[in-house]
């Protein structure tokens, strides 16, 4: 797995962080041929080395061909990266990004996502860095995104809908749940664009995870600092798993929803239902709501890319008014399959190694039930068999 730290100590943008990218090893080449597939002109992107109170570091500059800025809708923007030609990982983030973008000026605009026009956010620039990010975490392998506290900053910004306060409303909604920090730095640290990749793509903000850095990059803002360097750092390498003993760790995200008007049919087909969204896991636990009632608490378990799916399908299949969602870090067991011949046929035995070591094995509960059914044979049987035709292998 690939790690990558974001240091924003002095803030956060699109421009910081592409430049940042480039700075740690990411080929100019490889990301302008996939900037080259996204159907947006009237732009020229300079890459250039400059120096930020003695730190040398990259700058990425989107200089627009004319001031005009495209009002481009969610669904306008979605369209753009999926016709272009992207690392798959790559474009899935940045819709993700983009999502997250257009639910916080929904949320500050009294608008719904799909009605939202980005102005500034959608213009050719703030395209051409989110896309670029993505593009650029894909390229260099990144698995997981790690963040600092954002700091805000201090001041007022002119935007579209003219003079706004620092942070920017959209900043501030992005931020809801997220830990910000203070660098005594005055102007806007942390814009919307760079507020919401890492919002959308860090699994956690924090100080520096355990790890083996192999490379650094530092992205220069436009301005200089007045006390501290304008740059952005990142840090890419390898996690340090607590004890060395090589288990995985990701991000996944937690759905919960509190149930005190459901039938036990009900929870069942949404328990399915879940699961064909593409939750990863989904459970029920009992609990006793408001006014003494007896209820239960629905989870669920998404990943990035299923999150919405899975919520959308809570709101579908229960009659809850809202969902409570959080990123959590879960740390998991290397993983592997291995077949075994029982007299019933062959089953897969899903094995759990820590630090090569088998912690875990366990008969697959599908390839069970289906070989009963076949055999006409209890199906505690049939996992038996498996379990001792795998024995001490590993």
């Amino acid at each position: 797995m690939s790690l990558i730290y974001v240091d924003a100590f002095s803030g956060v943008s699109g421009d910081m962080l592409l430049g940042a990218l480039l700075d740690a090893g990411l080929a100019e080449q490889d990301l302008r041929r996939c900037l080259h597939g996204v159907a947006v002109s009237g732009y020229e992107l300079v890459v250039g080395r400059e120096t930020r109170k003695g730190l040398r570091a990259t700058r990425a500059e989107v200089r627009l061909a004319h001031a005009e800025h495209h009002h481009r809708g969610l669904s306008d923007i979605v369209a753009l990266i999926e016709a272009a030609d992207l690392p798959a990982r790559a474009a899935e983030w940045a819709k993700a990004v983009f999502s997250r973008l257009a639910e916080a000026e929904a949320k500050v605009h009294g608008s719904t996502p799909e009605e939202v026009h980005f102005h500034e956010v959608g213009a050719v620039d703030a395209i051409v860095d989110i896309v670029g990010t993505c593009a650029g975490l894909a390229l260099l392998g990144v698995d997981r995104v790690v963040a600092s506290p954002l700091p805000m900053g201090s001041g007022y910004v002119q935007a579209a809908h003219g003079r706004l306060p620092v942070p920017a409303p959209a900043v501030v909604e992005l931020m809801r749940g997220v830990p910000i920090g203070e660098c005594g730095e005055a102007g806007e640290l942390t814009t919307p664009t760079g507020a919401a990749v890492l919002v959308a793509l860090a699994a956690s903000f924090g100080p520096m995870p355990a790890m083996v850095p192999r490379a650094v990059g530092y992205g220069a803002g436009a301005r200089e600092g007045r006390h501290l360097p304008n740059v952005l750092r990142v840090v890419i390498g390898e996690p340090v798993e607590e004890g060395g003993d090589g288990a995985q760790t990701d991000a996944v995200w937690l759905l919960e929803a509190n149930l005190d008007d459901a039938t036990g049919e009900t929870l069942g087909a949404a328990t399915q239902a879940l699961f064909e969204a593409g939750a990863l896991d989904v459970w029920l636990t009992p609990a006793t709501m408001k006014k003494g009632r007896p209820g239960v608490v629905l989870a669920a378990l998404a990943t990035e890319n299923t999150l919405d799916d899975v919520e959308n399908a809570i709101f579908a299949e229960t009659t809850t008014f809202g969902v409570r969602r959080r990123r959590v870090d879960r740390t998991k067991l290397e993983r592997e399959h291995v077949p075994v011949e029982t007299p019933f046929g062959t089953v897969r035995i899903k094995v759990g190694r820590r630090a090569g070591r088998v912690v875990t094995a366990l008969p697959e509960y599908d390839d069970c039930l289906r070989l009963a059914e076949e055999h006409g044979a209890a199906f505690r049987k049939v996992y038996e068999a498996a379990r001792a035709a795998y024995g001490g292998k590993g």
